[in-house]
């Protein structure tokens, strides 16, 4: 079911992911940079367990998954910070921002899309509740936005094969990896390795 929540939710993963493609595309932010904003938010949401931070709290009580909040408030940010991290020192700029516009595109997609328009059970995952209508709907998005940064052969082989992985449960020591590490380190795998075979 597609809450009111989850829409915010999803919009906002999109602007925040636009933005740091912006920023990190003219310069105006560094791997230290987001580095040490996901030291600053680990710490924040350490606190935010114990305690109501005025801001904090409003913003994960409007945009955060309820089990979430119990659990490991900002855990969708501090994951997204992660996964941009990881593409900012594993990959070549174009790559990363490749990476990035295809986590913060085709994730938001196949869950908003999937959701409101969905009905076909995922042939990458017959047990996942993500449904095929949205795991191909964030393909095309995250294609159309990896375009900008890498040519249309790599955009489309990356953004299919991330958003296949989005849809399957991947475990790692038998817990499920987070889709922001997953999206974006899958999708630039897939181009580097299109650039040493091709």
């Amino acid at each position: 079911m597609l809450t009111k929540k989850e829409v915010y939710r999803q919009i906002f993963h999109v602007l925040l992911g636009i933005l740091i493609v912006i920023l990190y595309y003219f310069d105006f932010i560094t791997p230290l940079i987001v580095f040490l904003i996901l030291i600053f938010g680990g710490i924040l949401s350490l606190l935010s367990k114990r305690l109501k931070l005025p801001i904090v709290n409003f913003f994960l009580n409007k945009l955060e998954r309820k089990e979430d909040i119990e659990k490991f408030p900002g855990k969708g940010l501090i994951f997204f910070f992660m996964g941009a991290l990881l593409s900012m020192k594993l990959f070549p700029k174009d790559i990363a921002l490749a990476s990035i516009i295809i986590l913060a595109l085709g994730d938001s997609t196949s869950h908003i899309f999937g959701a409101k328009y969905g009905h076909t059970r995922n042939i990458f995952n017959l047990k996942s509740p993500k449904l095929l209508e949205g795991t191909i709907a964030g393909m095309i998005v995250a294609f159309l936005g990896a375009c900008f940064f890498v040519p249309f052969y790599e955009a489309l082989i990356a953004s299919i094969g991330a958003m296949a992985f989005e849809a399957i449960d991947v475990y790692f020591n038998e817990k499920q990896l987070n889709d922001n590490l997953i999206v974006p380190l899958v999708a630039g795998t897939i181009i580097l390795i299109l650039r040493a075979i091709l």
